[in-house]
């Protein structure tokens, strides 16, 4: 089959690689029909090359149709058309029990020391082959799979995935009170939905970036924006807009790629020049973020205010401003997010023929899978408006 392979910094190809068979009784194949481009994949596209492997698959977001199935799959069965949630986890273990799917103690990556292994995500995260590819194994089948409907298009449905059940983590993480206010930092795909459902919700939402196609694409869906680029002083503005106070929550949506960290990005192009066997290392015991969001986020939350970080952040010797958290009475909320948790409020929601998160004016690109490495460039460099893709094997 082909697939989208990692070679190295800002080096992905579509390649011939092996079919993916069952290899254990919960296992199954789906025919990829649509996978997403997800700005998590930009970290393994630049920051994350140490924990890489060339020739791994990559690619979380995916959804198709059942292929096959091991004798244990009695919920899903060869023809069914589906959505994989990128965290792979089994249902019935300490952890999922408490709906803490990320976490799942099944597939948890011990020797890593990290939570649920995930789809095309580096060997912190188990190394499991991705979605971006003409077919995808996938393990825990007796759980993980979704099923949708026959005939919407795949739009409606694939955002179930990973960018829907993220966003709606992230705004339930933010604890927004009735009618409340809560600042969107960051409006790339996430950031998008983040901000979609707290309106839908009922909150004032403000969103803030610096690209002007996300501005717009966020004001079409009533948000107020700043543009971040022409707004020196972002925590000042949000304030000005809420009576001096801060919106009662802030959602970070950006993570370790932020804007504004000179030091932190030195830090971190000098580690992706050294070799993987020392830079690995060098990044999961002595990893520095670039943390502007994060402190754009204290300053701009109210005093006993929430922040929710959606944003992946990889370091382990960040400075945090834990006078100022502290003297504010901040709560922070964090993690991957639990998919299966949140697809029964969204169901009703994609469904919906009036597309109440507008999911069907969300893909910016659709691209065939062949074209990734243009469209990995494209999103990188946020050209030609790119601000979610869709790869079709």
């Amino acid at each position: 089959m082909r697939a989208v392979t990692w070679h190295g910094k800002r080096d992905v190809r579509v390649e011939d690689v092996p079919d993916p068979v069952i290899k254990e009784p919960n296992d199954a194949v789906i025919r990829v029909t649509s996978t997403g481009i997800c700005g998590s994949d930009l970290h393994l596209y630049e920051v994350l090359g140490p924990f890489m492997a060339e020739g791994d698959i990559l690619g979380h977001e995916a959804m198709g149709v059942v292929e096959e199935v091991g004798p244990d799959v009695t919920h899903v069965k060869p023809g069914d058309r589906v959505v994989i949630p990128f965290t792979i986890s089994c249902g019935h273990c300490h952890m999922c029990g408490m709906e803490l799917y990320a976490q799942c103690e099944t597939t948890q990556v011990r020797e890593q020391g990290t939570g649920a292994a995930l789809f095309g995500y580096t060997r912190l995260y188990g190394q499991v082959p991705g979605g971006q590819a003409e077919y995808l194994r996938v393990p825990e089948a007796q759980f993980g799979p979704i099923r949708v409907p026959e005939g919407p298009p795949d739009e409606r449905f694939v955002y179930l995935s990973d960018v829907l059940p993220t966003a709606w983590q992230a705004v339930a993480f933010a604890e927004i009170p009735d009618g409340g206010s809560v600042t969107v930092l960051g409006l790339g795909p996430i950031g998008q939905m983040c901000a979609r459902i707290a309106r839908h919700l009922g909150h004032r939402v403000i969103g803030v970036d610096g690209v002007m196609a996300r501005l717009e694409l966020a004001a079409r869906h009533g948000i107020e924006v700043v543009d971040a680029s022409e707004t020196p002083a972002v925590a000042d503005e949000i304030r000005d807009r809420t009576a001096g106070r801060g919106t009662d929550s802030v959602i970070d949506a950006v993570g370790m790629e932020a804007h504004g960290s000179p030091a932190a990005k030195i830090a971190q192009t000098l580690t992706g020049l050294l070799p993987d066997a020392l830079a690995a290392p060098l990044m999961a015991h002595a990893g520095v973020d670039r943390l502007a969001a994060f402190h754009q986020a204290v300053e701009s939350v109210r005093r006993g205010g929430v922040i929710s970080v959606i944003g992946v952040y990889g370091g382990m010797t960040d400075p945090l401003p834990m006078l100022r958290m502290f003297d504010k009475g901040v709560t922070v909320r964090m993690g991957q997010a639990h998919v299966r948790r949140w697809i029964s409020p969204l169901m009703p929601l994609v469904t919906d023929d009036a597309d109440p998160l507008g999911v069907m004016d969300f893909t910016t690109h659709r691209m065939p899978l062949e074209e990734a490495a243009k469209a990995y460039e494209m999103f990188q460099k946020k050209a030609d408006g790119a601000i979610k893709v869709l790869l079709r094997p």
